[in-house]
């Protein structure tokens, strides 16, 4: 039954990947078929303003997914989201490891992404979130995870690892969205430069022009930050007690420990800046960038580490 699960979500991935690719490609080729070169329309030396106005132009032709799209999506995610419960939780024991994180980060992220297209146009987004969902979906067929029987029944433990998959998705669509934002302003840098730089990789740049403009990502990409860091102290509070709870010991000082407390001090250092000095730009999504791998080291890497590299399970 498993192995239905797994070929039938790697299956609507994959086929919605493809299928949104293939129409971008599309949408790519119809200016070169009117004869002007997909970066040829935009002039050089222009101003920002202008830029984001004529690039959410075209984000609204490209308005993102059909309605059977969202559907076939929506059937992808739930399909998913019983794989994930099914391997994770056979039997009332539970099955973790490096690959199922993975698996259920961007189930989560890909959700999210489902949720934010009915409000935004993100086929750009929607590009990315779904080929590394396909290949995340099936990665626990190839890299098995560890056993957990001591306590995986306890609600403790169930409402903590809830809260910290949901924290890790939106985190990883934050650090998407925040490597996106960093092409689209070097776009718009060489924009402002000369337009001959662009016309050799339209594809990147009609690619890039379907998302919305630098601010409304901007908006976005803070508001996944503020949600993932409230959930991400939830987090670190309800694994105290899970702790206290499990070994009589509140705090354990590990690998895990010191990156997980690393990356919420730099999401919280990030959001104050943001605050109090309205910090933005390259530095900002930089630092995204710089946070979110803390956090992934602090478990997903970490696990690697020792079930790949060194063939040890850990817990």
């Amino acid at each position: 039954m498993d192995i239905v699960l797994y070929a039938l979500t790697a299956l609507l991935y994959g086929g919605l990947a493809v299928a949104g690719w293939r129409a971008h490609r599309n949408t790519a080729v119809e200016p070169a078929l009117a004869g002007m070169p997909a970066g040829g329309r935009l002039a050089g030396g222009m101003g920002t303003g202008m830029a984001d106005s004529m690039q959410s132009g075209r984000a609204s032709k490209a308005s993102g997914m059909s309605t059977m799209g969202r559907v076939l999506l929506g059937v992808a995610l739930l399909v998913h989201g019983v794989l994930l419960h099914t391997t994770i939780f056979p039997q009332n024991a539970m099955v973790f490891g490096f690959a199922f994180a993975l698996s259920a980060m961007f189930w989560l992220g890909a959700g999210i992404y489902w949720i934010e297209s009915f409000f935004f146009p993100l086929d750009g987004l929607r590009l990315l979130v779904l080929p590394l969902a396909c290949m995340a979906s099936v990665m626990p067929l190839i890299f098995g995870g560890v056993r957990v029987l001591s306590y995986a029944a306890a609600p403790m433990f169930k409402l903590h690892f809830l809260i910290a998959n949901i924290a890790y998705g939106l985190f990883a669509i934050a650090a998407l969205h925040a490597i996106l934002m960093l092409m689209v302003e070097k776009r718009l840098q060489n924009m402002r430069g000369t337009s001959t730089r662009h016309t050799s990789n339209s594809w990147v740049t009609s690619w890039l022009d379907t998302l919305p403009p630098l601010l409304t990502l901007e908006k976005l990409l803070f508001r996944l930050i503020a949600a993932g860091f409230v959930l991400l102290t939830l987090t670190l509070i309800s694994g105290v007690a899970f702790n206290e709870q499990l070994v009589d010991k509140a705090f354990k000082l590990d690998h895990k420990t010191v990156f997980a407390i690393l990356s919420w001090l730099m999401f919280g250092a990030l959001l104050t800046a943001r605050r109090v000095s309205g910090w933005r730009g390259r530095a900002a999504l930089r630092w995204v960038l710089a946070s979110f791998v803390a956090l992934l080291l602090a478990y997903v890497g970490s696990r690697f580490v020792f079930e790949v590299l060194l063939h040890r399970a850990v817990v």
